[in-house]
């Protein structure tokens, strides 16, 4: 019994998402091997070859798969797989596109996003917005699973030594084919990735009060910057700072949410931070359910004190 990790590189750097994955995928008790697919992936595979409990590092090497494609990276996916009982990887945007068309061409069941491995078929995986919590049991001969990295610790960076290997390049017919991109540039941390995050919500009023309150915490705290969705709806900030079910899932070290009430969606993407705290004018919003540290208080006020006193 082998399980094959699936990791776009798009870096020099092994994403810190793929360390949670291993987590899960020893926890099934077998084999681990890594499929790395990208272009110039020498060093990204001695990166990768050092994660404990990786036995194989697969290396997709090719320009193609510079700017991938999900039918190509599916059709990789597919020459290797008969090797192996459990693929995964990250419910990422990447993972989210390129896994459904692996289980659709292989004609099994994906399992979405598992924060719990139960046993090898089977694994627990979050529903309505994580309050219910459904355990899935998988007869398939070969499992496909995005994994919520937030679930599972991350395997350390040191004491592997996996053998590195090149496979062959496959794609399909080209039918699809890459034109361009966009990529939002940011100076902070990437919110998946980020210790701390500092989130702003409707309570901020504008784009502008947004700034205003948010950067200068954030500064202070190196921090990264996330919203909730009203805030991005109401056009405060870019969709890609959202934090909730229907934006990033989140579980830093230290989470200040900041004017946002705690609508059921966006507790989905962040109740699993280590140290919440609230600060809110309302006594009764929901937010202060979850937090660690409830402040309620006018934010306009409170947080340019709390900027005030970090500085001193």
């Amino acid at each position: 019994m082998a399980s094959l990790i699936i990791e776009y590189c798009s870096g020099n750097q092994i994403q810190s998402s793929t360390l949670h994955v291993v987590s899960a995928a020893r926890q099934i008790g077998s084999e681990v091997h890594v499929l790395l697919i990208g272009a110039r992936l020498q060093e990204i595979a001695t990166q990768a070859a050092q994660i404990e409990g990786v036995t194989k590092v697969l290396v997709a090497d090719d320009e193609r798969f510079a700017n991938p494609v999900a039918q190509h990276v599916a059709h990789q996916i597919l020459s290797l797989i008969d090797s192996y009982t459990h693929v995964l990887t990250a419910a990422t945007a990447f993972g989210k596109s390129v896994m459904p068309r692996v289980a659709a061409l292989k004609d099994v069941a994906q399992i979405s996003e598992i924060i719990k491995v139960v046993s090898p078929d089977t694994f627990d995986r979050p529903i309505y917005a994580g309050n219910a919590i459904a355990t899935v049991q998988s007869s398939d001969a070969i499992k496909v699973i995005t994994v919520r990295p937030t679930g599972f610790d991350p395997s350390s960076f040191q004491g592997g030594n996996a053998a590195i290997e090149a496979v062959a390049i496959q794609s399909d017919s080209q039918q699809t084919q890459f034109v361009s991109k966009e990529t939002a540039k940011l100076d902070r941390p990437e919110l998946t990735a980020a210790k701390i995050i500092v989130s702003g919500g409707r309570g901020l009023g504008s784009a502008e009060h947004y700034h205003q309150i948010m950067d200068p915490l954030a500064d202070q705290l190196g921090a990264a910057l996330g919203a909730s969705r009203a805030a991005v709806d109401a056009g405060y900030v870019p969709n890609n700072y959202q934090v909730g079910q229907t934006g990033k899932i989140v579980a830093p070290q230290l989470y200040v949410a900041v004017g946002i009430s705690g609508a059921i969606q966006h507790l989905a993407g962040m109740k699993d931070s280590k140290v919440i705290v609230a600060i809110n004018k309302d006594p009764d919003a929901p937010i202060f359910g979850v937090a660690d540290y409830g402040l309620v208080a006018d934010l306009f006020t409170a947080v340019p004190e709390l900027v005030a006193g970090i500085k001193n």
